[in-house]
């Protein structure tokens, strides 16, 4: 497949993103580099602390850089107000590095709304691309589904889903090997004259435009693999996000309270885990690592706060696979496909 020559990869990293930074960084770059032979990592953020944190692992000193960058964009700060009023944030300086070609691509797992914005600011869109989307994948029974929106975008027009499914269209069939990807739009009922007037309208676009869509599926049919794109704004997708991230833990926790007081029930849920561990293995954030942030010109991945060096060497991983297989590129060949069906709302 074109783009998959084996020339090194060289990944900008946000050292200072996770909630337990930079150490899970650190372990991640560290376990990546020494299992992945042609990769290079620069470690952006506060040297120092960086620094004392390689110290403990043994790698290739050639695989690992440090890039120093003296402020940090907290979880909870104003995206807006501190990429203005910190210049040399880790953000900013990383997708920087890869803006001026020294990186392949920029991760982070910090400030979700800093990372979006630092991103469109610095790389700009693909050309034609109106709004850039994050997606997020799900396990279903047939396989994976991928959602477009889920929060860069909470107010949407008809347009801009319609970009959301070719993009997703493109991630799909080049990362996930799948043929003809089938497109979905979330609503609350299949009937083509169901939901609000984006919904609506959104409907009539897609059927005209030569995408393989199949119609509306609703918040039940999500996991059943009856799509492998599945559209919305980013409002609703952020919520079904969110929820479903919330399912682990509460059977996890429904577990303890089922075996409280009884070592027979704890023998049983015992010889069960590996089973149940296998079985939401397809929610845990980790094995995803991130998602990308597409329509920037450019290769922005963005992390869980409580993201794990797992889940670091995972989005690393991402990123590596879409700049060797060009995905950006083919979404810029692409995305003119479907001008015919713009207008002006």
């Amino acid at each position: 497949m074109e783009g998959t020559s084996k020339d090194i990869i060289t990944i900008s990293l946000d050292a200072m993103g996770s909630d337990d930074a930079p150490v899970t960084e650190v372990a991640g770059a560290v376990e990546t580099v020494n299992e992945i032979r042609d990769m290079n990592i620069i470690l952006v953020g506060d040297s120092a602390g960086i620094d004392k944190e390689l110290k403990k692992y043994s790698y290739d000193k050639k695989k690992i850089r440090v890039h120093h960058a003296s402020e940090v964009i907290g979880m909870h700060d104003s995206p807006t107000e501190a990429l203005k009023k910190k210049p040399d944030s880790s953000i900013r300086v990383g997708l920087e590095l890869h803006k001026q070609k020294e990186a392949d691509a920029f991760i982070s797992s910090g400030n979700t709304g800093a990372i979006m914005a630092a991103s469109l600011l610095t790389l700009g869109r693909i050309a034609n691309v109106t709004r850039p989307t994050i997606g997020q994948e799900f396990p279903t029974d047939t396989g994976t589904s991928i959602l477009f929106d889920v929060g860069a975008n909470m107010d949407c027009k008809p347009v801009y889903l319609l970009e959301f499914a070719l993009m997703g269209v493109i991630y799909a069939n080049h990362l996930f090997n799948v043929e003809n990807p089938r497109i979905a739009l979330l609503n609350v009922g299949e009937e083509k004259t169901k939901g609000n007037a984006l919904s609506i309208e959104a409907y009539e676009r897609f059927e005209k435009s030569g995408l393989n869509f199949i119609g509306n599926i609703e918040g039940s049919e999500v996991l059943k693999g009856e799509a492998e794109v599945i559209v919305c704004d980013g409002f609703v997708g952020n919520v079904l996000m969110k929820f479903t991230e919330s399912v682990p833990g509460v059977l996890k926790n429904k577990f303890k309270d089922y075996t409280k007081g009884s070592i027979f029930k704890k023998l049983w849920v015992g010889m069960m885990y590996g089973t149940l561990k296998k079985v939401l293995k397809g929610f845990d954030y980790e094995e995803f690592g991130g998602v990308p942030l597409l329509g920037v010109d450019g290769i922005s991945i963005i992390g869980h706060g409580k993201s794990t060096a797992k889940a670091v060497k995972n989005m690393i991983l991402k990123a590596e696979k879409m700049h060797r297989l060009k995905i950006n590129d083919i979404i810029r060949d692409r995305i003119i496909d479907i001008k015919q069906f713009y207008s002006t709302n």
